[in-house]
């Protein structure tokens, strides 16, 4: 059976440690449809596993890597088959079960969805998880009654990769957007994705010294959490909403609910592992109809599955512009 690289991760004495190893179909796990993998992507917890950090892989060898695009080879599901392009994000792939960083991928069929017309596996997989969760929180907050022209709608960690699709979604939709980086020197990079200001994260960073601030929020996408999450809740307009989606400042919530009491702001909870398909089709539809492709395109650094332990802390540190994409088939 022809053999096929990966980058697998061991464990020894408590460390993890990554190699590029040749391995064999036979040796993937169990799964309804094996693909040939052309892209993956680097996520924050694509950089956690890579670490070692959180406990989120429990058994080694693993592969790891939680997004993967590319060709069905092997399907016993009717609802894919061989030559079908298809993209997975989620489901704990890359942590409970092997993931996206190898040129072949087993996995269970409902956990797949088609790739959208009008995307390639390459742009699919500088969308990941990060622009999908984007999505997904700008649908919520549409849900939520937020339209163009309804004033200010902030994005922190605007310099993410949540951030930068988050920033390039709202802005090709029409709303007028405020980011908020602790790299102020991205501030070109942010406003061609269609900021229309730069603020300071340190603005927002510190313990809200009162429950209710001046409003001025129509809406956000907290990427951040912690005390930025708890004084963006301060600042929303009346029955305004801001859609969490992570937690790279903290897990605390240092909140009062006097901004849920008295004017009736909604904190929209956005999970993008076990996201059910029907909402899945929505954001990739809406991904292919909605985020600029050109855009996009300025968000890419392009790295080969060697170069990724290199970039594991530094992700986890912030240290990462936007989207980074591995070349693995």
């Amino acid at each position: 059976m022809a053999g096929f690289q990966a980058l697998v991760l061991h464990e020894a004495d408590g460390k993890v440690a990554p190699r590029i190893e040749t391995l064999d179909e036979a040796q993937l796990p169990e799964g309804e449809v094996t693909v040939a993998v052309e892209y993956s992507t680097l996520n924050y917890k694509d950089g956690m596993v890579l670490s070692g950090i959180g406990r989120l892989v429990r058994t080694y060898p693993h592969v790891p890597g939680i997004d993967f695009a590319g060709t069905v080879t092997q399907s016993a599901d009717g609802r894919f088959r061989p030559g079908d392009k298809v993209v997975l994000t989620g489901w704990r792939v890359g942590e409970m079960h092997w993931g996206g960083y190898a040129e072949r991928a087993r996995v269970k069929a409902h956990w797949l969805v088609p790739l959208a017309a009008g995307l390639t596996t390459r742009q699919a997989m500088a969308v990941g998880t990060a622009g999908f969760t984007a999505m997904l929180a700008v649908i919520a907050l549409e849900r939520h009654g937020l339209k163009p022209g309804a004033g200010e709608v902030l994005v922190t960690g605007a310099s993410g990769g949540v951030g930068s699709t988050a920033v390039a979604l709202l802005a090709k939709l029409g709303h007028q957007v405020v980011a908020s980086t602790g790299r102020l020197a991205e501030g070109d990079y942010l406003k061609s994705l269609g900021a229309g200001e730069l603020i300071d994260r340190a603005t927002l960073s510190e313990k809200p010294a009162r429950p209710l601030d001046r409003e001025r929020w129509a809406g956000a996408v907290d990427a951040v959490g912690g005390n930025t999450l708890a004084t963006v809740l301060t600042q929303l307009k009346y029955m305004g909403s801001v859609a969490s989606c992570g937690l790279a400042g903290g897990s605390d919530l240092p909140a009062t609910v006097i901004p849920f009491l008295l004017r009736g702001v909604n904190l929209l909870g956005i999970d993008s592992v076990m996201c059910p398909v029907g909402p899945r089709l929505e954001a990739w539809q809406r991904l292919a109809r909605d985020l600029p492709l050109d855009r996009l395109e300025s968000m890419i650094e392009e790295v080969p599955l060697a170069g990724l332990p290199a970039l594991a802390s530094k992700i986890l540190a912030g240290g990462i512009r936007g989207r980074t994409v591995v070349k693995v088939g």
